[in-house]
């Protein structure tokens, strides 16, 4: 692969590690830290993430309990998850905070499906941007006489080699997920 690609691999690379992070992310009906990744707490007038004031830990396969390490700080952990769109209520016993995560619907399985698709097809489409802006820069290099009609060629087909590969990827992850999702 010529080195001219590998930066634009580099790019569609980092876009999979977000759909990764973003499906981790997903509240999918069993405790999992990950969902409390995006929500930030008003921490001495800093939004600062949950994990870097409390512990986080999974006690049962729904519950998860948030021990702060600062006791001031339990208030504002348990409103910046009510304020989130988490869309669940923390029990707050004075110590602790625990988060219990409901049994899915099926009607909520379904939409988490639907979300899935989305956020992949999403990422479908920044990995062929990727991929235009990559052929647009070939294009001026081949303009520029930095590279022959043959290299222009070669480029744009491994280009398009590795956006098949990435889309690919990302139907394998998001089909994962759905399974994961649809069995539990």
């Amino acid at each position: 692969m010529h080195s001219e690609v590998k930066a634009f691999e580099e790019k569609m690379n980092k876009t999979i590690s977000v759909l990764e992070q973003e499906y981790a992310s997903l509240r999918a009906g069993r405790a999992n830290p990950a969902v409390l990744d995006k929500i930030r707490v008003d921490y001495y007038g800093a939004p600062t993430p949950i994990q870097q004031i409390a512990a986080v830990s999974v006690t049962e396969a729904r519950i998860l309990v948030i021990q702060p390490w600062d006791k001031s700080a339990l208030k504002a952990i348990e409103k910046a998850i009510q304020t989130s769109d988490l869309g669940i209520n923390p029990s707050n016993d004075g110590t602790v905070i625990r988060i219990e995560f409901p049994q899915l619907t099926e009607e909520r399985r379904k939409e988490l499906c639907k979300q899935i698709r989305k956020t992949g097809e999403d990422s479908k489409v920044a990995i062929r941007s990727i991929r235009r802006d990559a052929n647009e820069k070939f294009k001026a290099l081949k303009k520029n006489g930095e590279v022959t009609e043959d290299d222009l060629k070669s480029l744009e087909k491994d280009i398009q080699d590795l956006t098949d590969k990435m889309c690919k990827e990302i139907d394998t992850i998001a089909a994962e997920k759905e399974k994961e999702i649809m069995s539990i």
